[in-house]
């Protein structure tokens, strides 16, 4: 029987992410593992429905098409400049030396993943440019890099690339989402993190203790200095465009957002509803864009997937665990602050930035804020390490080439 493709417009697709965040929010109220391990509702409603449209695709019912990436583009620039205008002058400052260090542990992370998955592939005698789909190209690339590197590989003889990126990368998104969250919680709890005295952050908010009240006309300020920034971070992005300069668009609406807070603490009145109003806004976009990412997962991709393919991807996850507990942790400080951005590490080292930010949101929200993980973790999983990442592949891409 033929399958029927049934054809989700934007609006459907929308809707359908909102109904996976209420269903995340009630099965997180009911379940009480979902909430000690600090799995994001959007991830946990979003991955039901992408289970749900896997059984639709193998009972030869529906294969689900939604229509995201327009919409979806919004809600992240919209994300980004949030986190963008959270940056204040005094966290700008402190955070230069733990971006400079983090940017280093991102493009050691990149090289290992791809030197394991070269290591791993060649003991079980796989094509080293097969091997190459399931490093740092799906890994810390995501389906950005997957869609983009692939094809070289697929020009070189590697005829199945394409397809082993791509689930590699789906894989990874899946991994990030669900191994984020658990892995924060241990680690606050292994080193004792739950009290704000300890590492010296009594003044940082919490989501559980924090009571700014947030009236309609900040919300309405909120969302419409959002969108300056964003018409910021265009004029920007084309600008660096004309000279050479190819920006993510995201990053440049992060600058926008950084602009629009330089501009309020110069005036220096007390913006702090305004600023709370704003995390509200960053937080409702990511929730969106989270959640219609995974629920437009086609998790039948995993399937093809061998034995083999699935050790290396198995060997990925260890070493990011290992990494971001042993290394990126430690070097960052092993303190609170470390121990998010460590989440965050994995979140992008796995899947993709928005990981990143929805597992250390979730992490946070049970314990508390962490205004510099905030900062430092987009700076460079949504810009530094797309280049160093991409540099670092090209190398070993064409050492694969070399083997093969």
């Amino acid at each position: 029987m033929e399958r029927t493709v049934l054809e989700l417009g934007m609006f459907e697709t929308l809707f359908i992410a909102v109904l996976a965040i209420y269903l995340g929010e009630f099965l997180r109220a009911k379940i009480y593992l979902l909430k000690k391990y600090c799995l994001p509702a959007s991830v946990v409603g979003g991955t039901i429905v992408a289970i749900i449209s896997l059984i639709f695709y193998y009972a030869n019912i529906f294969e689900f098409n939604f229509d995201y990436k327009t919409v979806n583009t919004l809600f992240y620039c919209l994300f980004f400049a949030a986190s963008g205008a959270a940056a204040s002058m005094s966290l700008l400052k402190q955070g230069g030396k733990l971006v400079i260090i983090f940017a280093v542990l991102a493009a050691l992370l990149s090289a290992l993943q791809n030197a394991v998955a070269l290591g791993v592939g060649g003991v079980f005698g796989i094509n080293p440019l097969i091997s190459m789909m399931t490093g740092s190209i799906p890994m810390t690339g995501g389906h950005g890099n997957a869609a983009s590197f692939a094809p070289i590989a697929v020009e070189a003889g590697a005829t199945e690339a394409l397809e082993v990126a791509i689930s590699a990368a789906t894989f990874g998104l899946i991994a990030g989402s669900i191994l984020g969250g658990p892995f924060g919680n241990f680690m606050i709890k292994r080193f004792h993190f739950e009290n704000p005295a300890l590492d010296g952050k009594d003044d940082e908010k919490s989501s559980s203790e924090a009571k700014v009240m947030v009236d309609k006309n900040n919300v309405i300020q909120a969302v419409l200095l959002m969108c300056v920034a964003c018409g910021i971070g265009q004029i920007m992005f084309l600008l660096l465009k004309h000279i050479g300069w190819d920006l993510p668009i995201h990053v440049c609406c992060m600058f926008g957002g950084i602009v629009i807070r330089i501009v309020y603490d110069y005036r220096k009145n007390d913006y702090e509803n305004l600023y709370e109003a704003i995390d509200a806004v960053g937080e409702f976009s990511l929730a969106l864009f989270v959640s219609m990412s995974i629920i437009s997962m086609k998790l039948w991709q995993l399937s093809g997937l061998g034995m083999s393919l699935i050790a290396l991807l198995v060997a990925q996850i260890v070493l990011i665990v290992l990494f971001c507990y042993f290394i990126t942790f430690r070097l960052l400080g092993k303190n609170y602050d470390a121990a998010v951005m460590a989440v965050g590490h994995m979140g992008f080292g796995l899947g993709a930035v928005p990981v990143s930010m929805t597992t250390m949101q979730t992490v946070c929200k049970k314990y508390r804020y962490s205004k510099l993980a905030f900062f430092v973790v987009p700076v460079i999983g949504g810009f530094i390490s797309n280049i160093t990442n991409a540099m670092i592949i090209t190398k070993f891409l064409d050492f694969a080439k070399s083997l093969v």
